[in-house]
């Protein structure tokens, strides 16, 4: 078991929203998200350097937030090396400055570790967050918990409840598409993954193409919950019926792109049912394949984790199903779902009596770490 209140600061910034969270025994005191949708809005997509300099922006500010939430940032003047912070810092622009005079302004705060995302995720992001973490942990004189993105998002379910393995576990986001067989918490075996786009991409660029702002997913399923029941169009299900548990979402982009050419006119009507398609094969694809997988490997539970899940349709059909087959079902609040630092607090949590941490020294990011 976890130290009695044990107290962990928790750090996310692998992707554009910046996060920080602080957890007490499992418990979440705190857990606060910047988001830069409205920044990258215009541009359709994430860019990676843009969204370093708005973390770089928003990490002390959403660090002071995180501890006056939870009651743990008392003012008092202290004295520190500012030199050593600035070289820890020195890639992360303004972003010293900004600590400095935090740090010159409060206290230590009771905590008893830090937790930062080291992977996967966008590198520059991903840098920001660590070197954060490096300065406190320095500062503070803590040690700090690596974690890694898509285990957090599996274990965002474990902030309510308790898994029954074996389990088969669904990761879908902007990035990321993984079926993961779970033996116990930290056993697992990834079955099979995306071969090109995400499912929570292929939402992306589908609503793109059909004029629909960023992100794409909340677009989607709002179009779609207004359309009504419809056969005229009709998309692929990629790789619903191959033998392994392979993803594929890049020629459903395709199929949506040539069948939105073929139109001589766009009507509301058209991209309603359209979005409602679009949706409805990658759920397909998705159920199809982890309920094979589940029942192949006699998973007693169907978790799902990561930005996708937040959508309604999917968990109504995820529900249906698992209901059917007499599953264990799980699936995070929607607050959960998408990033957020409780998650990778929570994940914090679960290793702190491993001892999986490490010095601050050695932390490094990694874009494409795997579980």
């Amino acid at each position: 078991m976890i130290e009695d209140k044990m107290i962990i600061l928790a750090i996310e910034t692998s992707c554009d929203d910046t996060c920080i969270s602080v957890i007490k025994d499992f418990d979440i005191l705190s857990n606060v998200v910047s988001s830069q949708i409205e920044i990258h809005k215009k541009y359709g997509g994430v860019f990676p350097a843009l969204a370093k300099r708005e973390h770089q922006k928003n990490l002390v500010p959403v660090l002071r937030q995180s501890l006056k939430i939870a009651k743990l940032l008392k003012q008092e003047n202290q004295k520190l090396d500012e030199e050593e912070l600035k070289d820890i810092l020195a890639r992360e622009q303004g972003l010293s400055k900004k600590l400095i005079t935090f740090l010159k302004k409060y206290q230590k705060p009771k905590i008893d570790a830090i937790a930062v995302t080291v992977g996967p995720g966008l590198e520059p992001c991903l840098w920001a967050g660590i070197n954060f973490s490096k300065a406190l942990s320095h500062y503070w004189n803590l040690p700090v918990i690596p974690i890694n993105h898509i285990e957090a998002h599996i274990f965002a379910n474990l902030i309510n409840t308790e898994i029954k393995f074996p389990a088969a576990a669904l990761v879908v986001s902007g990035g990321h598409t993984q079926l993961i067989l779970m033996k116990a918490l930290g056993k697992y075996k990834i079955l099979g993954e995306t071969r090109d786009d995400a499912a929570g991409e292929c939402f992306d660029k589908t609503a793109r193409i059909l004029g629909l702002s960023y992100p794409g997913g909340p677009e989607i399923a709002k179009m779609a919950s207004e359309a009504k029941r419809q056969k005229n169009i009709k998309l692929p299900r990629p790789m619903i019926y191959s033998k392994n548990y392979d993803f594929s979402f890049s020629g459903l982009k395709t199929a949506v792109l040539y069948n939105f050419k073929k139109q001589t006119k766009i009507s509301k009507k058209y991209i309603r049912e359209m979005c409602a398609e679009i949706q409805q094969s990658i759920i397909d694809v998705l159920i199809r394949k982890t309920m094979r997988a589940a029942q192949e490997h006699k998973a007693k539970t169907i978790i799902l984790g990561g930005g996708v899940t937040a959508n309604k349709e999917l968990k109504k059909q995820f529900q249906e199903k698992t209901k059917e087959l007499k599953l264990e079902f799980l699936v995070p609040k929607t607050k959960f779902s998408t990033d957020n630092a409780a998650m990778i607090g929570i994940t914090a949590c679960h290793h702190w009596p491993k001892k999986k941490t490490k010095n601050w020294r050695n932390l490094k990011a990694n874009a494409n770490l795997r579980i």
